[in-house]
């Protein structure tokens, strides 16, 4: 399994197999804390080899500095049915994101996981603006 993208944006569609995003980000900013971001998106894109047909548990934590959960994992069930002609098969997936609570200022993070093993990361930096 390889992740070809893993984004948090500000939407997404899947259109056709086509993965649209709309307004890819990786910071935050907020005048006053706690803060709630209203809405975003993780964008998603898996490829699977043949071998890897079947199902596939896909789970996604949003962590906090300190590695504390923010949400309740993003929790997603994959069915994979590569052709033999291709060898592989991708696949979108799209989470959408409402109420993204920010504590305080800080480095989160976006973690994967695939079938229990963690896959990758992205980060998200919460910074304080003033003025």
């Amino acid at each position: 399994m390889q992740v070809e993208i893993l984004a948090l944006c500000d939407a997404a569609n899947d259109y056709q197999g086509r993965l649209c995003m709309l307004g890819a980000f990786d910071i935050i900013q907020a005048r006053t804390f706690p803060a709630t971001h209203p809405h975003c998106a993780i964008a998603l894109r898996l490829r699977f080899t043949l071998i890897e047909n079947g199902k596939h548990a896909v789970r996604l934590h949003f962590v906090n500095d300190d590695g504390q959960l923010i949400l309740p994992p993003l929790e997603a069930q994959l069915e994979i049915a590569c052709s033999e002609q291709i060898g592989s098969a991708s696949t979108n997936l799209i989470l959408g994101v409402q109420s993204l609570p920010l504590e305080k200022p800080g480095d989160y993070a976006i973690n994967l996981a695939v079938d229990g093993r963690q896959v990758a990361s992205i980060p998200l930096f919460v910074r304080s603006v003033t003025g």
